[in-house]
């Protein structure tokens, strides 16, 4: 056992090593000699319980490289997105088209124009750059952008509502992620919220029978991520804009999701889009940016001048405003819909919503093929039909027909198996069902189909 001991290589030996030198060049030194200390510690530990019977340099230098890279690597990173959810909150939502990634990028690499005027040479207002462009896609007097669209309802309220009433559906009292709820975020801007109606019926009479000379909004909420269904009844937005207008109460609709595009021609029908909801005469609404729109993280506020001006000059508008990365993201999200066709086309989450079925049905047989090349004998791979879903908070209940590869490994558990996925050097998030490891093609672009053919060499038990 001594000899095996004295066999380990010293530090000093190894930092001499070629693939040890190139680390030097790449990581910090004392990171590099933590990754051979401990790897040496650790084979050390191997010889003496009885483990190991023989060390070599190549091996510490591999046990070190795994460390090393362990330790290196940055949390927040890139994954395969295999779960069909298109817009997956944990996954960071939708992702962000080419032009929005290179405009960021260039913004982020130097200094810009944030708050600059070019033509005048002066001081310019950060929100100008996206303020014309949504004025346009939204039919909206006015615009401007804010981090999340739960910043945009709780400013919104504070600006326009505090200390006064706000009336709301009892069936739009909503929850959304991270149990954030309207009466919850209501009850912190002073607002004083007035319920009408029931869980299921809210009329008309209910609206204009609470009405008083304290009511400062009307606020409807849009149910993005659930249904009511059955004996339900609820007041249209063009009747309750109407009725806003002639009370003379400003109308306030939380949107939600977003949507920018007309989805439908592709049967989606059950997500009003934003211009439409404007042109109702919603005096003031407000719309996620990570969603179906397809962008970065952000609250779109838009609607009439005068109160989307307030919204923007209250004091708390600079505590949840956006950063230069976020405008120049939404800037190029937003500019791909001047030409509706080229939004589908290029805005990710758009594309794979609308994809033609044919095309996902090509992945799954190139990707079940591949799969079933490299793990022969350790996991039976098949292809089939099944379903897809929006996500985010987004089209609820909609269904969306799909391609999955399905994965049954032999020999060992699922669980160890999805676990693989999840430890390769790029994670493959997959979803489990009926006992099996599922893979759907909607949401795995076509330049991962190889990375993942690849990486399932080391999915084999």
């Amino acid at each position: 056992m001594s000899a095996i001991l004295r066999s380990i290589p010293s530090i000093d030996s190894l930092l001499k090593d070629p693939e040890v030198v190139k680390w030097l060049g790449r990581y910090p030194r004392t990171i590099v000699l933590r990754a051979l200390r401990d790897a040496t510690k650790t084979k050390r530990t191997e010889v003496l319980s009885g483990e190991a019977q023989t060390v070599t340099q190549s091996s510490v230098i591999s046990a070190a490289a795994s460390l090393l890279t362990a330790r290196t690597q940055f949390n927040l990173r890139p994954v395969i997105n295999a779960t069909g959810i298109v817009i997956h909150t944990n996954l960071g939502r939708a992702p962000l088209c080419k032009s929005a990634v290179e405009n960021a990028t260039a913004v982020a690499s130097g200094y810009s124009t944030l708050e600059y005027d070019i033509k005048t040479g002066r001081r310019g207002k950060r929100y100008s750059h996206i303020q014309g462009i949504l004025r346009e896609l939204t039919a909206a007097e006015d615009a401007f952008v804010v981090n999340n669209n739960a910043a945009a309802v709780f400013l919104c309220l504070i600006a326009l509502a505090k200390g006064k009433e706000v009336i709301i559906s009892r069936g739009e009292l909503v929850e959304i992620g991270g149990s954030f709820r309207i009466p919850d975020i209501m009850a912190h801007t002073g607002a004083i919220l007035k319920e009408v109606g029931t869980t299921n019926k809210t009329h008309l009479y209910d609206y204009e029978r609470a009405v008083t000379e304290n009511t400062a909004v009307i606020l409807k909420v849009h149910r993005s991520n659930f249904h009511i269904t059955g004996f339900t009844e609820d007041v249209g937005v063009e009747a309750l804009a109407a009725f806003a207008k002639k009370s003379g109460t400003p109308m306030m609709y939380d949107l939600g999701s977003g949507c920018l595009a007309d989805l439908a021609p592709y049967k989606i029908h059950n997500e009003p889009m934003v211009k439409t909801i404007v042109k109702s005469g919603v005096d003031i609404i407000t719309f996620s940016g990570d969603k179906l729109l397809g962008g970065p993280q952000c609250g779109v506020i838009a609607g009439k001048g005068a109160l989307v001006e307030a919204v923007r000059t209250h004091p708390l508008a600079r505590m949840v405003r956006v950063d230069k990365f976020t405008l120049a993201a939404l800037e190029a999200t937003v500019s791909e819909y001047m030409d509706e066709g080229r939004a589908f086309e290029n805005i990710p989450a758009l594309k794979m919503l609308t994809e033609d079925i044919k095309e996902i049905r090509k992945r799954a047989i190139r990707l079940a093929a591949g799969i079933r090349h490299q793990t022969a004998g350790h996991v039976e791979v098949a292809w089939r039909q099944d379903l897809s879903f929006a996500g985010g908070g987004s089209l609820p209940g909609h269904e969306i027909p799909t391609y999955v590869v399905s994965l049954s490994p032999t020999g060992q558990t699922l669980n160890a198996l999805e676990a693989k996925l999840r430890g390769g050097s790029l994670p493959v998030i997959a979803r489990v069902k009926d006992d099996t490891l599922l893979l759907d093609t909607r949401t795995i672009f076509d330049k991962e189909i190889r990375a993942i053919i690849e990486m399932s060499k080391s999915w084999c038990a």
